[in-house]
């Protein structure tokens, strides 16, 4: 009879799962609604697609009130053409259904990489995250973060030696660089195991391919992205800004300029090379969840500018985070929904140059989560 009920327990409280899940993503959209929200990202891309279109230069493009511009290599841009056949309603609803799918398979994926794969759970947890600051910016200014995530993962949980493994990854990073990471990971580790080499190498191939493909189509733009834009962090947006999450916003907040210069380059070195140390350990151990982890904190510290909505990897970390204490776990969740980098005085005068310490230590709390996280699987591949 235990045999029996079990499965029907679970069929039981699916429904729950789902009804709580879709009522969570409801209010969340009611929510982004009624804060106006201006999904000034996604303007961005769809701008980029219609300069393509135009045959203009696509990294002199300012575009919104803002006047951002163009981040991406030119690949992202061919990507995003179709988006001008859009309305802006219409694109701005579709991006938030689209966004809310990632974000279950974000949760889905992560659980499969914890060893914990279920729908149910999935639907639970999605509920809470889509509330986590990282998911909710993420949405508010419809980025491509959960996209790019769910692509990474994808291909890192397929079993080894499957066919396609690497091409989404090699993908990802041709449309945004800092997944690449992962497959300088791949790549280290595949000196001494097999199973990473192939993965590794189709992700390089891939890369190549739209690379090469969209220097076929857009010349001009990008040899422009390749020799200029791509060495100049200041076109993002200011270091210090407290959205800036990566170790050169902390150390422009700390140090009180603008340009922290061979301080962040000397600790980002410093940090790629242990962050590295860990995910190579732990892929080479066999522990790719651990790997995946370590690989994608390390990414976030040392990338020159890593916006707080960037952080949507805090979901697949704060999953394995709880497969080692519930009790850590929480806290983490709580980290990352309580908002609290915001709660610091911010905006056009950079007041970010003049933080006392208690305003640098709120500003700086996704990379101390990252280092703990860091080192938390450090000591646990020393003592395992």
């Amino acid at each position: 009879m235990t045999v029996i009920a079990l499965p029907v327990t679970r069929l039981r409280s699916l429904p729950a799962a789902a009804t709580v899940c879709l009522l969570s993503f409801t209010v969340f959209w009611l929510a982004q609604r009624a804060a106006h929200v201006s999904m000034i990202d996604l303007m961005v891309y769809r701008a980029e697609g219609a300069t393509v279109r135009a045959g203009q230069d696509l990294y002199a493009m300012r575009t919104t009130a803002a006047r951002l511009p163009t981040t991406y290599p030119p690949f992202a841009a061919l990507l995003f053409t179709p988006l001008t056949l859009l309305g802006v309603g219409e694109m701005r609803a579709l991006a938030t259904l689209a966004n809310l799918a990632l974000l279950v398979a974000l949760v889905h994926l992560s659980l499969r990489l914890a060893g914990r794969e279920s729908l149910e759970s999935a639907l639970w947890i999605s509920a809470l995250a889509v509330w986590c600051e990282p998911v909710w910016t993420t949405l508010r200014y419809g980025q491509i973060n959960l996209l790019l995530a769910v692509a990474v993962l994808f291909d890192l949980t397929r079993r080894d030696g499957h066919r396609w493994a690497g091409a989404a990854l090699g993908l990802a990073a041709a449309i945004k660089l800092t997944p690449a990471f992962f497959v300088l990971c791949l790549l280290l580790a595949g000196v001494v195991r097999r199973p990473c080499r192939r993965p590794a190498a189709l992700a390089v191939a891939v890369f190549a391919g739209a690379t090469f493909a969209a220097a076929a189509v857009l010349p001009y733009d990008s040899r422009r992205f390749w020799t200029d834009a791509v060495f100049t962090a200041s076109r993002v947006g200011h270091a210090e800004d407290t959205a800036n999450q990566s170790l050169r916003g902390v150390l422009a907040r700390l140090l009180h300029t603008g340009d922290p210069g061979l301080w962040w380059a000397a600790a980002a070195v410093l940090t790629a090379a242990a962050g590295l140390a860990v995910a190579v350990r732990a892929e080479l151990r066999g522990e790719r969840a651990q790997a995946v982890v370590a690989c994608a904190a390390t990414a976030l510290l040392v990338s020159p500018v890593s916006w707080s909505h960037h952080w949507v990897w805090c979901v697949p970390a704060l999953i394995l985070l709880g497969t080692y204490t519930r009790a850590g776990a929480a806290a983490g969740w709580l980290l990352f929904s309580s908002f609290a980098l915001w709660w610091v005085p911010h905006g056009p005068a950079r007041p970010e140059l003049a933080q006392n310490f208690g305003l640098m230590t709120l500003s700086a709390l996704y990379p101390t989560a990252a280092a703990a996280v860091l080192v938390t699987l450090w000591r646990r591949s020393r003592t395992a």
